[in-house]
């Protein structure tokens, strides 16, 4: 009877310094603290970040020839996206630095800022460069953009990710955690699979003290299959329907096994320990 007694007086205590744990993020913004989260410094090195590469695609600008460039915009679907392909064609060989410095930037931008569309951005770089070109220009440049991104949230990221993701972070900093003595097979299943969304590692890496080394060799190699799957498909850009005829089952399940492949050893030195 006491060791039962014992037992469960443990188990209650472990439960306890778990939840206390997982609510010790963001706990101030769950508690009703509705304010901006960003002080006027933050938000000052953010707006800097952002002229900075307003600079740069202006410098691109002035670069080309004089013309109509009204097609230029951010593609959202496929028929934007097919639009922006068949004006740049003829850009591309005439035009090759200016396009691929705008094209980096671009990309390196909605990256740093978490904006929505990459996706596009990574078919576009199939169907104007080709597979090899392509994927070397998506993985160099969604690298920088995370690397970017996880620099700037180092700076000022804590209080915003805790402010929109506070159970979310809380779960993968006791990952983290827990996974500390073989990080870098649990940061490549992340970026392999699609268990954490790229957006959000990125922004909370730093928060949650994984190291840059870790982070970067996770991002470069773990990228690299779902950017070969993206930029082949923007070869046969005409041939698609959706966003969503890019992940068949068979790519999902592909994705997954090479992630189940990047965590055995940990998972084989945690049952030998």
């Amino acid at each position: 009877m006491q060791l039962l007694k014992t037992l469960f007086l443990s188990f209650a205590r472990r439960r306890r310094e778990k939840t206390e744990n997982e609510t010790k993020i963001g706990s101030d913004y769950r508690n009703g603290e509705s304010g901006f989260p960003l002080s006027v410094w933050e938000v000052s090195i953010a707006s800097t970040v952002v002229l900075g590469f307003g600079l740069g695609l202006l410098c691109v600008y002035l670069t080309m020839p004089a013309s109509d460039y009204s097609f230029l915009k951010l593609p959202r679907s496929l028929e934007d996206l097919q639009i922006l392909r068949d004006h740049l064609e003829s850009y591309t060989s005439d035009y090759t630095i200016q396009v691929l410095v705008g094209y980096c930037v671009v990309y390196i931008f909605m990256q740093t800022f978490m904006i929505p569309g990459t996706v596009f951005m990574s078919l576009l770089a199939g169907a104007l460069f080709g597979v090899l070109r392509g994927v070397a220009l998506v993985v160099f440049t969604a690298t920088a953009g995370a690397s970017s991104c996880y620099f700037l949230s180092k700076l000022i990221g804590r209080p915003l990710v805790a402010f929109l993701w506070p159970d979310k972070l809380s779960f993968f900093q006791a990952q983290v955690a827990k996974r500390r003595n073989r990080l870098l097979n649990y940061m490549l299943f992340l970026r392999v699979t699609p268990t954490l969304p790229n957006m959000f590692i990125n922004v909370a890496s730093p928060i949650v003290d994984v190291p840059y080394h870790i982070f970067f060799l996770a991002t470069v190699i773990g990228l690299i299959p779902a950017a070969y799957v993206t930029v082949r498909a923007g070869i046969a850009l005409g041939e698609l329907r959706s966003v969503g005829d890019l992940y068949d089952f068979q790519s999902i399940a592909s994705l997954f096994l090479i992630g189940v492949v990047s965590v055995t050893p940990a998972l084989m030195s945690k049952g030998k320990s």
